[in-house]
Order: structure tokens, then C-alpha cells, then sequence
């Protein structure tokens, strides 16, 4: 992959990223873990638990590193979302199935040098415990051949209105892991998709306390 060393952002996700974290001096309390494994010369797949609607804008803010992130569809039904997610970064997947349009979208965004920003269980868990991955991210890593940045998050389940936050203060961790990548080589075959999902999956739990494992606990310990 061709090395990119001027990507570039419009000034919404500069302008985004600089006001969630002057809104947090506020609101709540950001911890961010693992700097040292931040990738520095090349792009990456990233990859989180999803907690709450604001786990993305959460991690684009608190990383140094120029991403574009995956984010639900229905965002961008309307006009005025749609203005500001797209020029956050993000583009849209359909949660039905594997969205061939979309991993198009995340394959040209890491050729272009840019790392992507996913979240495997396609969508929010409802009790915070990981629930099962779809194969999207697997598929993507396998494809472009690029290192996995596993990243933990807790503590956005609780977040309610901004003025409950406001006095409450919530802590909200950010757990950034080891690069790595799937132990298979090459083109994943469409029987061994679930497998590599889960054994990145397995790579978030292993940050996260016990609580928030759920599919991927030592209870219900998939194959890695």
C-alpha cells in the first residue's frame, strides 16, 4: 500500500474533534489508555465495542490519527445529520448483511491512507456486554492486508442529557491495544469469516473488565 502523507479533512472534523474535547473538560471525564500503541507511519483498521451513539465522535476525538468511521445509515436520511457526519469523516453502512457498498468506501479510504473506524457488532449493545461480530471488519483487514487497532470502551453506557452530565461527571475509558493482524493469510474463505471476527473481537475483551464481554466472556469464550 502507497504510503499517503497529506490527507486531508474538512475543517468540520477538525472543528468536531477540537469542541468534543473542550466539552468534556465539562462533562465528563476522558481517560485514554495505550498511546504508546498508536500506529504512526501507516494507515489502520479500528476497531471498538459500541456502547452509545456518541462512542465514535468519542474515539475520532481523543486519537491523534485521521480516520474515516463507519457509521449507521439512517444518518444520513436527513439533511442536516447527513452535513455533519459525512464531513466528520464518516459514510454510511446498511446494518442488513454485509454492505458491499460500504467496505468499497472503507477499502478506498485506506488506500487513500486514511485509517477506518468500525464497529464489528454493527450495531449499539443494549445491556453494554459485546454481543456476536458481523464479518465486515474481518473481510476489510483480510482484504487490504492492514494492521487491526483494537480499542476498548467503557463508561458510555451511562450517558444520559447533557445537563445530567454536566453534574454527574461520568468516566469514560478509552483502552487503544497492540496492532495486530488475522493469522490467516490471504483472502478469507466465506466459512472461515466468523472465525476471524471473532478472534478480533476476542482481541477488544481482552481490555474490557468481565462485565462488558458478553459473547466474548470467559463463559461464552469463542475460538482465537
Amino acid at each position: 500500500m502507497t504510503k499517503q502523507t497529506r490527507q486531508r479533512m474538512h475543517f468540520i472534523y477538525y472543528f468536531g474533534r477540537g469542541l468534543l474535547r473542550f466539552l468534556a473538560l465539562f462533562l465528563a471525564t476522558v481517560k485514554v489508555r495505550g498511546k504508546e500503541n498508536l500506529p504512526k507511519d501507516q494507515p489502520v483498521l479500528i476497531v471498538c465495542n459500541h456502547l452509545h451513539i456518541a462512542d465514535p465522535p468519542l474515539v475520532a476525538a481523543n486519537i491523534p490519527i485521521k480516520c474515516k468511521i463507519m457509521g449507521k445509515e439512517v444518518l444520513w436520511h436527513n439533511a442536516w445529520s447527513r452535513y455533519w457526519v459525512s464531513n466528520f469523516g464518516a459514510f454510511p453502512v446498511r446494518r442488513d448483511g454485509v454492505d458491499t457498498e460500504a467496505i468499497r468506501s472503507a477499502e478506498q479510504a485506506l488506500k487513500e491512507g486514511f485509517s477506518v473506524m468500525m464497529f464489528p457488532e454493527g450495531s449499539r449493545s443494549p445491556n453494554a456486554q459485546m454481543r456476536t461480530a458481523l464479518p465486515g471488519a474481518a473481510l476489510i483487514a483480510s482484504r487490504m492486508k492492514v494492521p487491526i487497532l483494537p480499542i476498548a470502551i467503557t463508561g458510555t453506557e451511562h450517558l444520559k442529557h447533557v445537563i445530567w452530565c454536566f453534574f454527574h461527571h461520568p468516566l469514560m475509558t478509552v483502552t487503544i491495544g497492540k496492532p495486530f493482524e488475522l493469522p490467516h493469510k490471504g483472502r478469507l474463505p466465506r466459512d472461515g469469516r466468523q472465525e476471524a471476527a471473532d478472534y478480533i473481537m476476542n482481541k477488544i475483551a481482552e481490555m474490557l473488565p468481565e462485565q462488558y464481554r458478553g459473547a466474548y466472556g470467559s463463559t461464552n469464550k469463542t475460538n482465537n
